[in-house]
């Protein structure tokens, strides 16, 4: 299975997968050409538009809140501080509507159910990688790593602004200049975002990719009795899951019988299963659902995934706001970390393929206990 893997690691990195740009949409022909290799008949791709990246829109939010401490406006700073939550959660990206978009693609496919369809598994992992910069350079991502390990909290990714809206929004002098202070460095580090390439992203998330591919081979294989599988390898997750946004307006899911089932960077290590993600409120996936893959990894022979809150976002809490029950499966390293996080070196002989298989056991098992 590790050759298979590897393979698909391998093909998928070696693809520029901007986000909804011409690399995404390759590489979404190269997945449309993999799955019916794989045994998997319906299969579509689907164009939507979406931004090319996350830096515009959070920059739109860094300079309103560097105006609301320059000008000791509260009110400003509260206002983008409560924009911002919108924005990086997903739930309202407002701003991003407004900005130009690029043209993504998702990749669609259907394993039919063995009998009458009761349940529907969506199993998601996004094909887009990330643009590197500054900011992610290791030594700001891993500060922290050992507090964050003991807390089981993976590296954030934008939290900097809201406590730098915070700090504004006290109307002190000390908050507006620490204010101030932050909103330009985070202002100059998102442009330097926005100039920079895309990464190879191979544990980024063509691990992820990789594994579903795997996955749906042996469902197709062995086919879930009464769950239909709904394979969605979505695009622009690095600029905003754009790409998952657009797969759930195109394909309204029913919370009664749906079960979303998210894989992204699980090639560093140890699985982990997401309780949450935050870039500044905590939004928690239901203990129910968490509970549920604990339970089904335990009744197949296989250890429990650790429970970690992830600093960023993954496609999976997007259905989460929709109602529908929701999981996302992912892997740390030794440092808590997605190992090589958005930098140029995540490349395929970096990626952990035992963690992968484990990752794909884990998966299986979640989709067969459905």
């Amino acid at each position: 299975m590790s050759g298979r893997l590897g393979e698909d690691v391998a093909a998928l990195a070696a693809i520029v997968r901007d986000s909804a740009g011409a690399g995404e949409r390759e590489s979404a022909r190269w997945l449309a050409g993999r799955l019916p290799e794989l045994g998997v008949d319906d299969v579509a791709i689907e164009p939507y538009r979406g931004p090319r990246t996350y830096a515009w829109a959070h920059l739109v939010h860094a300079l309103a809140g560097l105006a609301a401490a320059a000008r000791g406006r509260r009110a400003l700073a509260l206002a983008a501080l409560a924009s911002y939550e919108l924005e990086v959660s997903g739930r309202l990206p407002w701003v991003r509507r407004l900005l130009p978009a690029g043209e993504g693609a998702n990749v669609v496919g259907r394993i039919p159910a063995a009998g009458r369809r009761r349940r529907t598994l969506v199993l998601v992992a996004h094909h887009d990688a990330a643009r590197t910069g500054l900011m992610w350079h290791p030594r700001l991502v891993n500060a922290g790593a050992a507090l964050r390990h003991r807390r089981r909290v993976s590296p954030p990714a934008a939290g900097a602004l809201g406590l730098a809206a915070l700090a504004t929004a006290t109307g002190t002098r000390a908050g507006r200049r620490i204010g101030g202070a932050v909103h330009a460095l985070a202002a100059a580090l998102l442009l330097d975002v926005a100039r920079s390439p895309t990464v190879p992203g191979a544990n980024d998330n063509a691990s992820g990719v990789a594994g579903a591919l795997e996955l749906a081979r042996r469902l197709v294989a062995r086919p879930l009795d009464g769950a239909e599988v709904v394979v969605a390898l979505t695009g622009a997750e690095e600029s905003g899951m754009a790409g998952m946004a657009a797969f759930l307006d195109a394909h309204p899911l029913d919370p009664g019988d749906a079960f979303v089932l998210g894989l992204d960077t699980i090639g560093s290590g140890r699985p982990i299963v997401a309780v949450g993600e935050a870039t500044l409120l905590p939004h928690r996936y239901r203990e129910a659902d968490v509970a549920f893959v604990e339970r089904a990894a335990r009744d197949a022979g296989l250890a429990p995934p650790e429970r970690w809150r992830t600093g960023a976002w993954t496609d999976p809490v997007l259905a989460t706001f929709r109602g529908l029950p929701a999981v996302s499966l992912l892997s740390v390293d030794a440092q808590g970390g997605y190992g090589r996080y958005h930098v140029p070196q995540d490349t395929p002989e970096h990626v952990d393929l035992g963690s992968v298989a484990r990752c794909v056991d884990l998966a299986e098992a979640v989709a067969r206990a459905l």
